[in-house]
């Protein structure tokens, strides 16, 4: 059974942090910032695993990096095209696949990106790091076999299971 939040550990707009934030790096508040943006200029109502890798492309540098530059262009095109065609079928659906261990759905997050969150939380916490990188974050979204990032992943031909292996070979 997984842990129950009222919301992800994501960093909020405005004054207000809690202690959860500062486990976020700057890199990764800008892509929670940038996914919730994303979410609400295209009238989702939950940000998703998508919103979360396509935030990541365009925000942190770790992560961009290890793909190939046609990787990022493919992954790009087709997270753009989520809202004039391509993802379409996401549209009023929560995401929820099932795969990470969240108990109940937090406000404004999708069950599937809340647990990646969550899960990022934890394998920071594993490496002995003190705060949740954008590759923390991408890892756990690959892990998910049934969310939309990686089918987005799986349609721009990167093979979900060998970038968490490269990644984490990498890492030791």
């Amino acid at each position: 059974m997984g842990v129950v939040h009222s919301s992800p550990p994501a960093a909020e707009s405005g004054p207000t942090r809690t202690a959860a934030d500062d486990r976020l790096s700057v890199e990764l508040t800008s892509v929670v910032a940038g996914a919730r943006r994303r979410a609400l200029r295209d009238g989702d109502r939950h940000i998703d695993t998508a919103h979360l890798l396509h935030s990541l492309l365009e925000t942190d540098p770790a992560v961009s990096a290890l793909f190939d530059g046609g990787q990022v262009a493919r992954l790009l095109g087709y997270l753009v095209q989520r809202s004039i065609g391509y993802g379409l079928q996401w549209q009023g659906a929560v995401e929820d696949s099932g795969a990470m261990p969240v108990v109940r759905e937090a406000a404004g997050w999708s069950p599937a990106a809340a647990g990646a969150m969550e899960a990022a939380l934890v394998r920071a916490g594993a490496r002995g790091a003190r705060q949740v990188g954008g590759v923390d974050l991408l890892v756990t979204l690959a892990q998910d076999p049934e969310c939309r990032a990686v089918e987005v992943l799986g349609r721009a031909g990167v093979d979900p299971a060998a970038l968490v292996a490269a990644v984490t070979a990498a890492a030791d």
